[in-house]
């Protein structure tokens, strides 16, 4: 245990030594700006590394749960645990984030706790990496196209679909297909299979706002193509005229 305490640390200083020196190299831009600069480096890291344990190392999440954590699950789990607590650090000093995301990030760093405490079920864990931080690059991407002022493009509307196409298919169909395995295998222990129950939960939750961001995009582009439409008529009107 101490192992996973020094690795623990070693990578919190890792991301808060990453921060502090996007901080001073971009120090016109904000702190959220350089914050997020690390949560899209976190993202993409957790996602390659856990994608190549699922695909490529094994075993696979949905036959084998329960199984006993291998160096490069530890390894994946240690990087994640110091951005979670990092990351919670930040949005707690700042006061950023709601309660629903500090929920996810408390969950995020109780449950790798308890995987790498139990020795166990660390595919399980990187799998549910991989399945939430999926979606964190084009979760950046929107926020960085809306402070450069790109948000009402096209480029912007492809990011906003990608990016609930992505979330619903992981989130909700994978991560739900996820669970049912935990929950019907007899390895995992007892409160393994409370944490995947209670994730799966905070994903419907984050699940009700996107349904309401949906209707409200949606509404929005029904009026931007009946605009677009009554000009059109306008300038075909005015045509006529001349």
């Amino acid at each position: 245990m101490s192992l996973v305490v020094v690795g623990t640390l070693l990578c919190l200083s890792c991301w808060v030594s990453l921060y502090f020196i996007l901080c001073n190299v971009n120090g016109s831009r904000s702190y959220e700006w350089n914050c997020r600069l690390v949560t899209l480096v976190h993202g993409i890291l957790a996602v390659c590394i856990t994608g190549y344990i699922g695909y490529v190392d094994g075993p696979w999440p949905f036959t084998n749960p329960g199984t006993k954590n291998s160096p490069l699950q530890i390894s994946a789990m240690l990087v994640s645990l110091g951005y979670f607590i990092f990351d919670m650090a930040w949005c707690v000093y700042f006061r950023t984030e709601g309660p629903v995301m500090l929920a996810h990030h408390t969950m995020s760093i109780l449950g790798i706790l308890l995987t790498l405490w139990l020795g166990e079920s660390g595919i399980e864990a990187c799998a549910v990496l991989f399945g939430s931080e999926i979606t964190n690059p084009l979760l950046q991407a929107r926020w960085f196209i809306k402070q450069t002022g790109h948000y009402g493009t096209r480029l912007g509307d492809i990011v906003d679909v990608l990016f609930v196409l992505l979330f619903v298919l992981m989130r909700v169909f994978v991560g739900g297909t996820m669970l049912y395995c935990e929950l019907i295998s007899p390895n995992p222990r007892f409160f393994i299979k409370c944490g995947g129950v209670a994730m799966y939960a905070l994903s419907w939750v984050f699940m009700v706002d996107i349904v309401r961001f949906c209707i409200k995009k949606s509404k929005s582009w029904r009026k931007q193509r009946r605009n677009q439409q009554e000009t059109v008529a306008a300038n075909g009107h005015e045509g006529k005229n001349d």
